[in-house]
């Protein structure tokens, strides 16, 4: 692996979302289940296979794999035997470097870890390195260890900063962008996603149409309306995959164009074909669709001081007692600043209550600021 090398797609992280949508996505059970066998039986996963609870299709593969994997890192350990007698100090780290990234492949953590590590120590070139960091990224969102992940993201932030090359930075964005979508920060992975929209290059962790999926996903809960259209709707590189992205696409295009009918129907398919099956998203699902409903119902009573829950509940094609239930529910967590009149059916826009909390808010900081100038 030379410092300019493309890093490899190691461990695979689709095998992980495989396995979820088996035990959990039935629509999506046979083709995953497909994907799956395949992928494991490719990349020799046998200790991954013996980590989870899954049967074979055939009753001699996990043998048949654990029979590759012992050969191969024989093979590399006999290699790595007549380097350090006989070669120099590059060839000896390419081997090392080999059998962390064959241990990655299989999906062995215990072993991949610190056989990284030792490479770690062994690699002189700074690519190299970061690229060795980015694999422990890799397997920390493979086998979902928040915290290896957050202290790989860490160390391998601290090597781009030593000096480390374009490329290599807008790879960690992609990285950093997946742990905030793991941990809900959608504002920061849209941020990320949206920053690399140009300059894509993190192949090994997934292909460029699921990452401009996952751009407009975040962009979508994540951006105000302005940003919405300058980043995303406006986009040329979103534009190019809307073929591949129609729910989102839809979602994002009815939100902007206040068509709230049409956003509703597409933010149930995006809950379907994105979130659900998704094992980092899935446990997002429903705070991602609270937070979008909530998004379209203040853009709708931003445009009046107050309308009725027949129009309201039309405008969303939805019925009153539906559109009288969630707003209730908004409004007493404090999200939403309106009210209800249940007797005439009339919501009143809390617009004057926003404005002095505004200027509330002024005057206090320029209060402070004066006291700060005595």
């Amino acid at each position: 692996m030379a410092d300019d090398s493309v890093p490899l797609p190691f461990p695979n992280l689709k095998v992980p979302q495989w396995h979820y949508q088996i035990a959990n996505v039935e629509r999506l059970r046979d083709e995953a289940s497909s994907s799956f066998w395949t992928a494991v039986e490719t990349d020799e996963m046998a200790p991954y296979l013996r980590s989870t609870s899954m049967k074979p299709p055939k009753a001699d593969l996990l043998a048949e794999l654990e029979k590759k994997n012992a050969e191969e890192l024989e093979s590399i350990e006999t290699k790595l035997k007549d380097a350090e007698e006989n070669l120099g100090e590059s060839e000896i780290s390419e081997l090392l470097r080999s059998k962390a990234m064959y241990l990655c492949r299989i999906g062995n953590k215990e072993l991949a870890i610190p056989a990284l590590e030792t490479a770690l120590e062994k690699t002189a070139g700074l690519g190299a390195r970061i690229d060795l960091v980015l694999a422990m990224v890799r397997i920390g969102l493979f086998s979902s260890d928040v915290q290896l992940v957050i202290n790989s993201i860490s160390r391998a932030a601290e090597l781009i900063d030593s000096g480390g090359d374009w490329d290599r930075r807008n790879r960690l964005k992609v990285y950093r962008a997946l742990h905030c979508l793991s941990i809900r920060d959608f504002k920061q992975a849209a941020d990320l996603l949206i920053d690399s929209l140009s300059t894509f290059t993190a192949t090994e962790l997934m292909e460029y149409e699921e990452f401009v999926g996952l751009a407009v996903l975040a962009a979508a809960v994540g951006c105000d309306r302005k940003t919405l259209k300058a980043k995303i709707l406006s986009s040329s590189e979103v534009n190019g995959c809307i073929a591949s992205i129609p729910h989102l696409a839809n979602m994002t295009e009815s939100l902007y164009k206040s068509s709230y009918a049409s956003f509703f129907l597409a933010l149930a398919e995006v809950e379907q074909h994105y979130l659900i099956p998704n094992p980092i998203l899935a446990p997002h699902a429903r705070y991602y669709v609270r937070e979008m409903r909530i998004k379209a119902y203040q853009q709708l009573l931003e445009s009046y001081r107050s309308l009725t829950l027949e129009r309201m509940s039309r405008s969303f094609g939805v019925s009153e007692a539906f559109v009288d239930r969630d707003l209730s529910r908004f409004i007493a967590s404090g999200r939403i600043a309106c009210t209800i009149d249940k007797v005439s059916g009339v919501i009143t826009t809390d617009k004057l209550s926003s404005q002095n909390k505004t200027v509330i808010y002024e005057q206090f900081l320029k209060q402070g600021d004066l006291l700060l100038s005595v």
